[in-house]
C-alpha cells in the first residue's frame, strides 16, 4: 500500500493559496476567491486521509465536484472521474473497480461514501487520474493519467492559448470530458476565473451570465456551433469574449473559415484543436491565423509534443503517431492494473494523417473506420465527405455485411443512396440510409456511432451467426422466439423482457438476477466466442465491441469453459433427483445450491442505488415465489401429500415438525424467506451503507450471526431446516472475496464450521465444502463441448425441475429410475421454458399497453 509521501503532487492544485484573493469561480449566486477554493480542498483533502485510497466522483459542473476533484489530486489520491448524469456507468465502474470512496454532488453538498477506511489497492504512486475514453463511458477500461500529465497538458495549452490571470472560461462542457477538465486545469494554473455552470448555449441565462461573469472565452464541439447558430450567436454582442476553442471531432472546414471570420469581424480568435484522452487532452492546435488558408487541417503539435507519420500497409496514407509529456500511463481495465507504471511511451492515434508544406498536419481518415463490404475498402469518413459536399450532414457506420447511414433532415434518401453507391462503388443493395430529425449523439456532443448502426435491419447490424438452439420453447431454449442474427442487444432483451435498452446499461443495471444469467450468459458466449468473467457489468456497447474468438488448444477444441455456479446448479439438480429417485445415492447438493443461491444475491442484487435495488430485489423474489406457489398450488389440488400452506410457503413456519411430503419444497420456502429477509435488512438506511462500505466484512459479520441457529445457540422458531442462512451469507461473502488472502480466509471458515452440520454424515459434508470450494477459488469448470447445451439447459431449469420432480418420479421410479430422472429433467425444462414464455408475453403485451396509453391524448 501507498501513503501520504509516495506521489508527486499535481502543482496547479497544490499551489491554490498562491493566487490569494482572484476571483476562482464565478456562479449564478456567488464568488469564490482562490483562497476560498484552497480551504474548501484542504478540508475535504483533510476528510479523504493521509493513505492514498482510490476515489470514484461523480461530478457536474459545479463547486462541490470541482472541491472534490482538486482534494483528491492534493491528496494524492487516484480519481475515476464520472459524469453525474449517468449513474449507470457509476454503478458498473463501481462494481469492476471497488473503490474506496465514491463522492456525489448533491443538494450543494458532497455525498461522501466511504467504502472502506483503507484501501485494498496497489496504487502507482504517479497515478493520479482514470478518465473512461471518449464515447465508452461505464466501460472498464480507463485511461491512466500522472500527475506529470495533467500538468504538462495544463501548461502546453495555457501557454497557447496565452491564458492569463484576467481570463475567465464558461464552462460549456463536463468536467467529466478530458476536453472540458482540459479547460479547468489550464486555468486554474493561471489564476484564471472559471464561470461555472451546466446551462446549455441556447439558454438565454447562459448567456446573461457569461456577461456578468466577464467571461472571455469558452469551449466547443462541433455540434456546440448547430447551436449557437440557432440562438443567433452572430449576432451576440459579446465584447468580453477573446477567443473560442473547438475540439471533439471534425469542424466542416467551411464552418472553420466561417467562424474564423466571424471572429476577425467580431474581435475574437478561433481555435482549432485536436486531441484524446490518452494525450490528457490536447496533442495540437491550429493558429488562429492560419485557419482561413487551412482550414481542414488539425494545425501543429502543442509546445513539448511531436507528430510522426507512421506509414500503413495498403494505405495511401499513414497513421499519425505523437510523443510528448501528457502521454498517458497506459490503460486499465482491472484493479490490479493501478499498480502498473508506464507502458506507453507513445500515442498511435488511429487516424491517418498527411503533413501539408506549411507546416500543418491533416487528419484525412480514421485507421479503424473502414469496412470491408463484398471485397471492397469503405472510408466510413469519406462516405460523411462525399454526403457533406451535396450540403447533407451524415454519420456512417457498417460491418462487413454492409453500410448504414444515417442523413439529418428530410432527404431523398433513395435518391442519395443510389448517388453514394455509384460514388463508392458499392453494390445498392449493401446500402442503407436513414432519414432522421437529428443525427445520435454523445453526452459531448460527438456522433454516437453505434446508435447509427441500430438503425440498420438485423442483417446488416452483426455478423451472421450461427446459434444453435436448445430444446425448449424457443430457438435458443429461452422460451423467446426470435428471427435473424443474435447482438448482444438482442440477447439482453430476450431474456431480460426489457425494450428498453441502451448502449450504457449494463446486465445488473438492467435487472438481470441468476435465473436469467445462465441463459444470457451463454448466448453471449456463442455470440462472442469469449466472455469477460466481468461482463455482467460491461456496458453493452463494450460487449458488442468484444472481438469474436474462436476455440484454440486441444483443451479448448473439445471442452468449453463454463462459470462454476452454472455447472454446480447443472450437476446439483441432478444428483439431488437421483438420489430422490434411488439411482444414486449423492446428498448435500440441495445446501450447495444455497451457497451458489448467496453468491448470486451479492452479484446481480447489490448494486444501484437503495430504492431501486429493493425493486429489483421484489422482483426476484417473487420470480422465485410465483412460478412456485403456481406449482405447488397444482400438486395441491391433484394430490392429497400437500395443504394449503405449501401453497402459500409457510409450511416451515406452521406445517409440522415432523418430516413429511409437506416438506418436499422446504428448499424454496427457506431460499424465499432468506431473500425478503435480505431484502428488508438492506432496505434500512444504516444497514445500506454499512454493506457499501464493508462488502465483504457486512455478509462475514451476518455469517457469524447465522452461526448461532447453526450451532443451536439461538433458536429462531423455524422447525426446519434454519441452519441454511449461514450458507447463504456465506455465498454471499464468497462474491466479495478479492484477493487470495480473502479466499483463503473464506475457505477456512467453510472447512471449520461444515463439520457437524449434519450429525457425522461425512459425504454429505465433503459435499458441501467441495462444492464451496469450487465456488470460491474456480471462476470456470471445463465441460465437454457435447454437454455445454445441456448442461446450460439443466442449470436454468434447475429450480423448477426441483418443483415438478416431486410429482413427475413417483410415476416412473418402479418402471426404471433412470427413466424416471430423465423424464423429471425433462419436465423442469419444460416448466421452465413455460414460465419464460409467460413472463416474456406478459413483459411484451404489458409495454404495448403502456405505449397505447402515451399515445392517448
Amino acid at each position: 500500500m501507498t501513503t501520504q509521501l509516495d506521489f508527486a503532487r499535481v502543482p496547479f492544485a497544490a499551489d491554490l493559496a498562491g493566487h490569494g484573493d482572484r476571483p476562482a469561480i464565478i456562479s449564478n449566486n456567488s464568488t469564490l476567491t482562490y483562497g476560498d477554493l484552497a480551504r474548501r480542498v484542504d478540508a475535504l483533502a483533510l476528510r479523504l486521509g493521509t493513505q492514498r485510497r482510490l476515489v470514484a466522483l461523480a461530478a457536474a459542473n459545479d463547486v462541490d465536484s470541482l472541491v472534490a476533484y482538486l482534494a483528491a489530486l492534493v491528496g494524492g489520491h487516484p480519481l475515476i472521474l464520472l459524469p453525474e448524469d449517468k449513474p449507470a456507468a457509476l454503478e458498473s465502474l463501481v462494481a469492476a473497480y471497488d473503490p474506496d470512496v465514491v463522492l456525489r454532488s448533491a443538494s450543494g453538498e458532497t455525498v461522501f461514501e466511504e467504502r472502506r477506511p483503507g484501501t485494498r489497492h496497489e496504487l502507482h504512486p504517479d497515478l493520479a487520474l482514470l478518465l473512461s475514453t471518449s464515447g465508452s463511458t461505464g466501460s472498464p477500461k480507463l485511461v491512466r493519467l500522472s500527475s506529470a500529465n495533467l500538468q504538462a497538458n495544463a501548461e502546453s495549452i495555457a501557454e497557447y492559448l496565452d491564458i492569463g490571470p484576467a481570463d475567465r472560461a464558461a464552462t460549456t462542457l463536463p468536467m467529466s470530458y478530458c476536453y472540458g477538465l482540459s479547460v479547468i486545469n489550464s486555468h486554474l494554473l493561471r489564476g484564471a476565473g472559471l464561470v461555472l455552470t451546466d446551462l446549455s448555449v441556447v439558454d438565454p441565462c447562459f448567456w446573461e451570465l457569461f456577461r456578468t461573469g466577464g467571461a472571455t472565452s469558452f469551449a466547443a464541439v462541433p455540434y456546440t456551433f448547430e447551436l449557437l447558430e440557432r440562438v443567433g450567436f452572430a449576432e451576440m454582442d459579446l465584447p468580453g469574449l477573446r477567443y473560442v476553442t473547438q475540439a471533439g471531432g471534425r469542424l466542416a472546414p467551411e464552418r472553420v473559415q466561417s467562424y474564423a471570420g466571424l471572429g476577425r469581424r467580431k474581435g475574437w480568435e478561433l481555435f482549432v484543436m485536436y486531441g484524446q484522452t490518452e494525450a490528457t487532452a490536447r496533442m495540437a492546435y491550429l493558429p488562429p491565423a492560419l485557419a482561413a488558408e487551412h482550414p481542414g487541417a488539425v494545425g501543429i503539435p502543442v509546445p513539448g509534443g511531436a507528430f510522426r507519420i507512421e506509414p500503413v500497409d495498403g494505405l495511401e496514407h499513414g497513421e499519425l503517431v505523437y510523443t510528448g509529456p501528457n502521454v498517458m500511463l497506459g490503460y486499465a481495465e482491472t484493479p490490479e492494473d493501478l499498480g502498473a507504471g508506464r507502458t506507453v511511451h507513445e500515442l498511435r492515434t488511429g487516424d491517418l494523417a498527411r503533413k501539408h508544406p506549411a507546416g500543418v498536419y491533416e487528419v484525412v481518415g480514421r485507421r479503424s473506420r473502414f469496412v470491408k463490404i463484398v471485397g471492397l475498402r469503405v472510408d466510413l469518413g469519406q462516405v460523411e465527405r462525399i454526403l457533406g459536399d451535396l450540403g447533407v450532414e451524415a454519420a456512417s457506420a457498417g460491418t462487413d455485411q454492409g453500410l448504414v447511414v444515417a442523413v439529418e433532415g428530410s432527404h431523398d434518401t433513395q435518391l442519395l443512396a443510389k448517388v453514394l453507391a455509384q460514388g463508392i462503388g458499392l453494390p445498392r443493395a449493401a446500402l442503407e440510409l436513414h432519414a432522421v430529425e437529428h443525427l445520435p449523439r454523445l453526452a459531448t456532443g460527438k456522433v454516437d456511432y453505434p446508435a447509427v448502426l441500430a438503425l440498420s435491419t438485423p442483417a446488416l447490424s452483426t455478423p451472421e451467426l450461427s446459434v444453435p438452439a436448445p430444446a425448449g420453447a424457443g430457438p435458443d431454449g429461452s422460451g423467446t422466439d426470435r428471427s435473424g442474427p443474435d447482438t448482444v442487444q438482442r440477447i439482453f432483451r430476450d431474456t431480460l423482457e426489457r425494450t428498453d435498452i441502451g448502449d450504457g446499461d449494463t446486465f445488473v443495471s438492467l435487472g438481470g438476477d441468476s435465473l436469467s444469467y445462465v441463459a444470457t450468459s451463454v448466448r453471449l458466449e456463442q455470440l462472442l466466442g469469449h466472455l469477460p468473467p466481468d461482463w455482467h457489468v460491461r456496458p453493452v456497447r463494450d460487449l458488442e465491441q468484444q472481438p469474436g474468438a474462436k476455440p484454440t488448444g486441444r483443451m479448448r477444441r473439445f471442452f468449453a469453459p463454463i462459470e462454476t455456479s452454472i455447472v454446480l446448479r447443472a450437476v446439483a439438480i441432478v444428483l439431488i433427483v437421483g438420489t430422490h429417485v434411488g439411482l444414486m445415492k449423492w446428498p448435500g447438493m440441495a445446501h450447495v445450491l444455497m451457497a451458489v443461491a448467496g453468491y448470486n444475491f451479492a452479484r446481480f442484487q447489490l448494486s444501484g442505488e437503495r430504492r431501486p435495488r429493493f425493486r429489483r430485489q421484489l422482483t426476484s423474489v417473487a420470480r422465485v415465489a410465483l412460478p412456485s406457489m403456481a406449482f405447488i398450488g397444482v400438486a395441491y389440488l391433484v394430490t392429497d401429500r400437500y395443504t394449503l400452506a405449501n401453497v402459500l410457503l409457510l409450511n416451515s413456519v406452521v406445517g409440522p415438525e415432523a418430516v413429511t411430503t409437506q416438506w418436499h419444497f422446504w428448499f424454496i420456502e427457506v431460499l424465499v424467506y432468506i431473500l425478503l429477509g435480505m431484502t428488508a435488512l438492506l432496505a434500512i438506511p444504516w444497514a445500506d451503507r454499512a454493506e457499501r462500505r464493508f462488502p465483504l466484512l457486512f455478509p462475514l459479520a451476518l455469517t457469524g450471526l447465522a452461526l448461532l441457529s447453526r450451532y443451536d445457540i439461538v433458536d429462531p422458531g423455524i422447525p426446519h431446516p434454519s441452519p441454511t442462512l449461514w450458507l447463504f451469507v456465506l455465498g454471499w461473502a464468497i462474491a466479495r472475496t478479492r484477493t487470495v488472502v480473502q479466499r483463503c480466509a473464506v475457505s477456512v471458515l467453510a472447512i471449520l464450521t461444515v463439520p457437524g452440520c449434519f450429525f457425522g454424515d461425512a459425504n454429505r459434508e465433503l459435499t458441501l465444502v467441495a462444492g464451496i470450494l469450487l465456488l470460491t477459488w474456480l471462476p470456470t469448470l471445463p465441460v465437454p463441448r457435447g454437454l455445454q447445451r445441456l448442461t446450460v439447459l439443466l442449470a436454468s431449469a434447475s429450480l423448477y425441475a426441483y418443483l415438478v420432480h416431486w410429482l413427475v418420479y413417483p410415476l416412473l421410479a418402479e418402471t426404471s429410475p433412470l427413466l424416471a430422472v430423465a423424464a423429471s429433467l425433462a419436465a423442469g425444462i419444460a416448466y421452465w421454458a413455460l414460465c419464460t414464455r409467460v413472463i416474456g408475453l406478459m413483459g411484451r403485451s404489458g409495454w404495448r399497453r403502456l405505449r397505447g396509453r402515451l399515445k392517448q391524448p
